[in-house]
């Protein structure tokens, strides 16, 4: 029997080679090799992928003048970019980016809050896919690359593995991230937050209003997602529906460039924390009070910003972070005595119990301040407290041995931003891949990545997705 079954596999085999069973069966070749190893319980031929920076081509040109046009979608003049969610220049930038996708040969279909998915079925497509792809929202005034490099650079990924000749077991998908940026709603990373399953969430979105008293369900609607007045569970993702999420993005700090090093391979996702502190005092005339009898609201919040300085650097590790971005004074007269003072304060950490203890401290110093200055600490409330998010193995591996085989110098490191990734890491495995900016500058006109930059993190994609594609 077992030679009647080998001498079956020989004859099938001798078949592939003499009558050419791709232009026999056309569409339905990989269908017959799969039914031939299966019966065969041998591989006919080894996975082809490209494994030689010969056989990856990027179309440097193309991708540029993407760039710049996906630029024009803006809401203040170049060099600057602002497109903000759901806003007519964002609409605009949707409907180019499914205009690529579907250019590419992808399926495109969009969920209820606008995350845009573009897929390229594999052979296997009952398998769960690997997906890449970041956002491209920009805040007021910022740059044309941050995010817009994970998602035209996904797209062109596809294209240089379709260049190539290869072709995926796993499905390949590309996704364009609903609002990473908070700027209309105060809310960062909507679209993977809500993908991650945050209930929360999608019950905050029913009740919330943007700074022209807009809500969420009627900015959606206005941009074609009436379903984002119903329930918003739909979005949710389960976890596994992914075998793994890749996210390609400029560094947005200055390591890679200082370094000359051409790839950064992100080990770990440093998660926010957000604060709201507000102290009031009793106001008064800045000539006519005495100075010790004020009770001074903006003394105690420079007071507590200095505060939120020292706990970070007494944390002791350089991966501790804090920030005091937003504060205002009320009534905000030069001659009057604040009455009252608001601080958003950001901290960050790849170590959650680090970082939680920082918050901590801040909070006995506000109170502390208070206690001290005479006057009330009305609010003290943690907005966020998100876990920072490490990244997959295998995913890092799989990108170390791309940078290998294509060349390119890479190094480890963490990531101080926070991405849509670290909310997808809840979904599936997860990994970065970082290629340097000028200066580290981002969220600013000046944010620039060289087009050689580009294109290396392109194959680097490419390569890494092909061997998880594989998987």
């Amino acid at each position: 029997m077992m030679a009647l079954r080998f001498s079956l596999f020989i004859f099938i085999f001798s078949l592939y080679f003499i009558c050419d069973l791709p232009g026999i069966f056309g569409h339905d070749e990989d269908k017959t090799i799969k039914t031939m190893e299966e019966f065969s319980g041998y591989p006919i031929h080894e996975p082809k992928y490209p494994n030689s920076l010969s056989s990856l081509s990027v179309n440097s040109d193309t991708l540029q003048k993407q760039i710049e046009e996906l630029a024009t979608f803006s809401d203040s003049p170049a060099p600057s970019v602002t497109r903000i969610l759901y806003s007519e220049k964002d609409v605009l930038a949707r409907s180019y980016i499914k205009d690529l996708m579907e250019l590419s040969g992808l399926s495109v279909r969009e969920d209820a809050v606008g995350n845009i998915f573009g897929r390229w079925n594999g052979y296997e497509p009952e398998l769960a896919p690997v997906l890449t792809g970041s956002h491209v929202d920009a805040i007021p005034y910022s740059g044309k690359y941050d995010g817009v490099v994970g998602v035209l650079g996904a797209i062109e990924a596809i294209n240089v593995l379709k260049r190539s000749g290869f072709k995926p077991k796993r499905s390949l998908e590309v996704i364009m991230f609903t609002s990473e940026e908070p700027t209309r709603f105060g809310i960062s990373c909507l679209g993977s937050r809500l993908l991650a399953g945050s209930v929360q969430l999608a019950e905050l979105l029913k009740k919330t209003v943007d700074s022209q008293n807009i809500s969420f369900s009627d900015a959606a609607k206005s941009a074609g997602y009436a379903n984002a007045n119903g329930d918003l569970s739909e979005v949710f993702l389960k976890k596994g529906s992914y075998f793994a999420f890749v996210e390609l993005h400029i560094e947005q700090g200055p390591i890679l460039e200082k370094e000359g090093t051409s790839i950064g391979v992100v080990t770990a996702i440093a998660a926010p924390a957000s604060i709201k502190v507000t102290f009031e005092g009793n106001g008064g005339h800045a000539g006519a009070a005495l100075m010790p009898e004020r009770n001074d609201a903006g003394l105690a919040a420079a007071e507590l910003a200095l505060a939120v300085e020292k706990h970070v650097l007494d944390s002791g590790s350089i991966d501790t972070v804090g920030t005091v971005g937003i504060l205002k004074l009320h009534p905000g007269a030069i001659n009057s005595i604040p009455s009252m003072a608001h601080l958003e304060i950001d901290t960050r950490d790849i170590d959650e119990r680090r970082r939680n203890l920082v918050i901590e401290k801040i909070h006995q110093s506000a109170l502390a301040i208070a206690k001290k200055r005479k006057v009330t600490l009305s609010e003290f409330e943690i907005v966020n407290q998100d876990p920072p998010a490490l990244s997959d193995e295998s995913i890092t591996k799989a990108t170390e041995l791309a940078c290998q085989e294509l060349n390119l110098t890479h190094k480890k490191m963490i990531s101080r931003a926070y991405h849509d990734s670290l909310f997808m890491a809840r979904v599936s495995p997860m990994g970065m891949i970082f290629i340097p900016c000028y200066k580290g500058y981002s969220h600013k006109p000046e944010e620039f990545s060289s087009v050689e930059d580009i294109a290396n993190g392109v194959k680097v994609l490419a390569l890494t997705l092909a061997k998880l594609s594989l998987s």
